[in-house]
């Protein structure tokens, strides 16, 4: 597809209302490597763990296994507790 495509447009433009919105307008940024770090950080979150308004509320790729509603909650944080994802310890 081209570049100035507007079904791609809207994807990245919301991607990138999302990680600022959510984490880099939250932030001081000390060089380069720190920027790269917290945005690898945030696409791993992005990609995994936070739920998408347009799959329904589920995450991208699902764990391959559900775990069982009788095990404890986990929370998971990153940057420091920035992004923060919540899910049931494996069996």
């Amino acid at each position: 597809m081209p570049k100035r495509s507007l079904n791609l447009n809207a994807y990245a433009e919301s991607f990138v209302r999302s990680i600022k919105r959510e984490c880099l307008d939250k932030m001081i940024l000390f060089g380069q490597r720190h920027a790269r770090h917290v945005i690898e950080q945030y696409v791993e979150h992005y990609l995994l763990e936070r739920p998408h308004q347009g799959l329904g509320n589920r995450v991208i790729t699902p764990p391959v296994r559900p775990s069982p509603r009788d095990r404890p909650v986990q929370c998971r944080e990153r940057l420091g507790g920035l992004l923060r994802s919540y899910c049931r310890e494996a069996a």
